[in-house]
This record gives C-alpha cells, structure tokens and sequence, in this order.
C-alpha cells in the first residue's frame, strides 16, 4: 500500500539480553535455528502487503544491516517498494536518537519525501504474526488520529509493561509506564492491555505531535510521552485488540529479557507451539546461507537421536543426543554427547561425552569432550552469565574449560 509508509525501530542497545549483544544490535540475535529475531516483523510487514519500510538502526548495527542487504532484497525499487536502512544520523542536531518518538522525528525527512497518509511504527524485537491490513480497517472505520496495537495480559504482569487504560468502545483514556496497581480492561477487570509497541498514526497528527514532544522536556517515548501528550490535546486514539476468532490472546513474546529470549525459543519445539513456524499461508522469510542437508550417523556407542527439536542445514550429530533442543546452521554433536533443552547457535561444536542442558551457547564455541554445562550452577556462574530462571549463556566464541 503506497498510502502507509512503516517505520521499524531496530536501534536499542539490547542491554538486557547480553551477552547476546555484546556484537550485535537485538534484531539482529539469531532465534528458532535460521532466522534474527527482525525476520518476524518483516515478514509481517511483507504478507500484510506493506512494501515500503525504514528500518532505524543506531548501535552495533552491521550485523543486521548485513542481514538485511543479503536476506531482503526482495521488493521491487521500480514499483516504488523499498526496505532500507536508515542509521542515526544527527540531521537535525547533535544527538543520537533519545527515545521512540524521537526516532521518528530525526527522520521527519523521509515522511515529507514521500507524504504518506499513515505510518506505522513497528518494535524489531518481538516475535508474533499480525495482519496489519486488519489494524488499517479498524484505524479506518474508527477514524482515529492513532491505533496502539495492545494485547490482554494479567493484571499481574503489568510491572513488566506499558498498560493502556480504555472505556467501554476500547477508545485509550490513559497510560501507565509498569503499574503496580494497572487499570483493567473495563469487560475483563481480571486483565490489562498490554502496549505491543505498535503504533498507526494518521502522518499529519504525527507530524504535530512529534514537534510538540521536540520540544517538550521528556524522554521522547511515544508511550510514555506522546499518547499522553495526544491526550491532552484531546486526540482520538483507540486500541486494536490483538485477539483471535474466540478472543483469546495471539501469540506474541517481547523477547528483550534472556529469559523471555530462552523461553521464546523452547515455545518453537513443543509438540503443540502455539507459534506455527510452518504455515505456508503466512510464511517467515529470512536470509541464510547455502548448508549441506542435516546428517545423524551412529557411531560405536550408539545411533544419534533427535527429540523435540528444530535442527538447521549443515548440522551433524554423530551418536549424540538431542532432547528439547534449538540448533542453528553448522553444529556438530560428537559421539555421545548430550544437549537439552538448550539454544545453540552456528558453527557451536559440542566435544564427545560432553553435557549441556538449559543453555544458551552463542556462536562459534567450542565445548571440549567431558565439560558439563547447566549440570553445576555455582561453577557455571563463575566461568558464564546466567539468567534469573538459571538459564547459563556462554558468549559468541567465548573459551570454554574442561
């Protein structure tokens, strides 16, 4: 649609999920095997038929840009498509992009170059399917200045987001930035509106918002800040429930946390994942190079065996064993070696006998024969990270003793 113009936020320093992104901006973090974590709203945006995308980077960010010329090449210039890469650039003074909203602001260029009649704005970190066409209708139909994409959650997880408070028709009365005590849902007071991060503005209530909060003293958020701000200017906004037919919660993770990250990933490998990485009629795109097909020998000791598990191109198990396990591109599993419940990123080399469970081992370590890994949390603390759930992370090509 040439009348939307997305915007897809891609430059947070991702601190929370080191020591993922120690090298690396967190779209730009491996997930479920072949893809980066920004696969899934892009592959959003494609199937929704939304083919014009800046994608805002700011810190860490050649991994992803790497990524993205390689992998989404994939729209046509001559038909006006286009997904680029705009890092912070300081036009328009001498700071880097302070907050969502002032994101978008730094780049007020790129809205007036094309004048479109909405924008869309998009987090690159979180993981779920959503047709954004279904947003534009409502957006249409309620004729509203900005749709905050929301979906119900526990009043009891509130601490851990932004809470929407609406009336009765889902039209937004107020914010609360993690709420110990959130407004519910008006008909399910057992449950909030979580804010997803997504934001569709009419462009020209966008750009006298973005200018107002240019010059406000703020954190220059749109949640914190701006929807606020539109409140008081007594601005229409409404909310878009992110439900489906039975009204029940879709699948969506914000992956920002390790922990959320891990469980994220182990959600992909269970017998009835609530996220179809299979779907042919909405499909997720991505770019990875070209492997040999997934080879499992027997050896000596015994056949090599895969439980519940997602496995990439080129990996070999040699005798080992796989229960419950994430294995991206390149990974070899040595003669009875055992990996469980864990994430294991390219080109990871898990030594014979040796054991790893409720781990995540970024790229390009190599575990030598008889280490154990998630087996003893005291030593595993002092030689890796661990998470809060005791999920240990061994770095990218970090050196791992026996």
């Amino acid at each position: 649609m040439r009348d939307v113009l997305t915007f897809i936020l891609a430059g947070g320093r991702g601190e929370r999920l080191d020591p993922l992104t120690r090298d690396r901006v967190k779209p730009a973090v491996p997930f479920g095997g072949i893809y980066r974590i920004i696969d899934f709203t892009l592959s959003n945006c494609i199937n929704s038929g939304l083919r014009r995308v800046y994608v805002l980077t700011q810190y860490k960010s050649f991994s992803l840009q790497k990524h993205l010329l390689s992998g989404w090449n994939i729209v046509s210039s001559q038909l006006g498509e286009f997904i680029d890469v705009i890092p912070a650039q300081q036009r328009i003074g001498s700071d880097w992009y302070r907050g969502t909203a002032d994101a978008i602001y730094q780049n007020i260029y790129a809205i007036r170059d094309l004048d479109p009649q909405l924008i869309l704005i998009l987090a690159g970190d979180h993981i779920y399917k959503m047709n954004y066409q279904e947003m534009i209708a409502l957006h249409n139909e309620k004729e509203a200045d900005v749709t905050v994409g929301c979906i119900p959650m526990l009043k009891e997880t509130s601490i851990n987001f932004g809470v929407v408070e609406v009336d009765q028709d889902n039209y937004v009365q107020g914010f609360q930035e993690k709420p110990a005590a959130p407004k519910t849902i008006p008909s399910n007071p057992s449950h909030i509106f979580a804010s997803m991060g997504i934001y569709l503005f009419k462009s020209d209530v966008l750009l006298q918002e973005l200018q107002l909060d240019a010059k406000a003293d703020s954190e220059h958020d749109f949640g914190k800040n701006v929807i606020p701000q539109m409140l008081k200017n007594k601005r229409r906004i409404c909310v878009y429930n992110f439900v489906d037919e039975q009204n029940r919660p879709k699948y969506w993770r914000d992956i920002g946390t390790r922990d959320a990250y891990y469980q994220a990933n182990m959600d992909l490998v269970s017998m009835d994942s609530e996220f179809n990485l299979f779907d042919k009629a909405w499909p997720v795109r991505t770019y990875h190079a070209q492997y040999p097909p997934i080879k499992i020998v027997s050896t000596q000791v015994g056949p090599g065996a895969v439980v519940d598990s997602l496995i990439s191109g080129g990996c070999v198990i040699e005798g080992g064993l796989l229960d419950r396990a994430v294995l991206s591109s390149n990974v070899k599993i040595k003669n009875n070696a055992e990996v469980r419940n864990s994430v294991l990123m390219e080109g990871v080399i898990v030594g014979e006998h040796a054991q790893v469970q409720n781990a995540i081992i970024d790229k390009e370590v190599f575990i030598p024969p008889y280490t154990k890994i998630g087996y003893d949390l005291q030593l595993d603390q002092k030689r890796f990270v661990l998470t809060a759930s005791g999920v240990v992370i061994v770095a990218k090509k970090a050196s791992v003793e026996q």
